[in-house]
């Protein structure tokens, strides 16, 4: 079987955060996310990469859009792709001429030498009960890059973040209250959330996140032809320290003539897409 057609039967079943990132249950408990963190985040990365005016860029798990919206208020030409229905339709409401959402498993390649950068922001990567199936990301990552271009890549400080697990609390919001427990093994950190909203019986979700690290990054990075150019430990872009950052923020380059290993047997391209990037993206 080949790798791709595994890759398309495996996501063909339904997993953990299919169901709970399309749940209202999800958009109620992380509705704290706002648009000014998601606004200073990005002013940042733009003044430090830089990123110009024009560039194309690829947000990728993009949620409802609020990073993707503010790239393309600050000129560049943005498409968004979530797995989330949810998500999508809420952020196709913003649609415009620089910025368009479309629905998609990140695991599905989505294009060749297109986009300026690709962000992968608050965590939205290491889902996957396979670990190839993280590999085969950041492999579509790279294909996806014009040669020279960059991923940003936001992730949690797994090593941290093992330390200071918060065992159990819980939240309330709108009325309904959001019981949590976490735990760790030698892989993961897991995250229970059982839903109580006074309709019925409780219902339960479990988040899962791999423990990678840096070096499991440059690995995948090297890998696909792509070189680790910084890690950064906060949404201020302070250095990365494995002790005390709260997050992992990655910057890799894909090298120039790198090819990012093999063609796939199958590429799913969103053509309507590219077509709109403007002339910009090839694919």
């Amino acid at each position: 079987m080949h790798a791709a057609e595994a890759t398309r039967r495996r996501v063909s079943q339904p997993e953990w955060f299919e169901s709970w990132f399309d749940s209202a249950h999800y958009h109620s408990l992380y509705a704290h996310r706002d648009g000014a963190e998601a606004a200073a985040l990005i002013s940042r990365l733009i003044d430090r990469l830089p990123i110009a005016r024009g560039a194309t860029v690829l947000d990728l798990g993009c949620g409802t859009g609020r990073h993707a919206r503010v790239l393309a208020s600050n000129g560049c030409h943005v498409l968004g792709i979530d797995l989330s229905a949810e998500s999508i339709r809420q952020a196709k409401a913003s649609e415009g001429p620089s910025l368009w959402f479309r629905r998609q498993d990140m695991r599905l390649p989505f294009g060749n030498d297109v986009f300026d950068f690709v962000v992968n922001l608050f965590t939205s990567y290491g889902y996957f009960e396979d670990p190839a199936d993280d590999l085969t990301v950041i492999h579509n990552i790279a294909r996806s890059l014009k040669a020279g271009g960059r991923v940003v890549l936001d992730y949690l400080n797994t090593a941290r973040a093992v330390k200071a697990l918060a065992r159990s609390e819980v939240l309330e919001r709108d009325g309904v209250a959001y019981r949590i427990s976490r735990w760790t093994d030698a892989g993961h950190i897991y995250k229970r959330i059982v839903v109580n909203d006074g309709r019925g019986g409780p219902i339960e979700f479990v988040e899962r996140v791999a423990r990678l690290s840096v070096a499991d990054f440059r690995f995948m990075f090297e890998l696909s032809d792509m070189r680790l150019e910084a890690t950064c430990g906060d949404y201020h872009l302070a250095p990365f320290d494995v002790r005390t950052s709260p997050r992992l923020i990655l910057v890799a380059r894909k090298i120039d003539g790198g090819s990012a290993g093999p063609d796939l047997p199958a590429r799913q391209v969103l053509a309507d897409a590219a077509d709109g990037l403007g002339g910009h993206a090839q694919v």
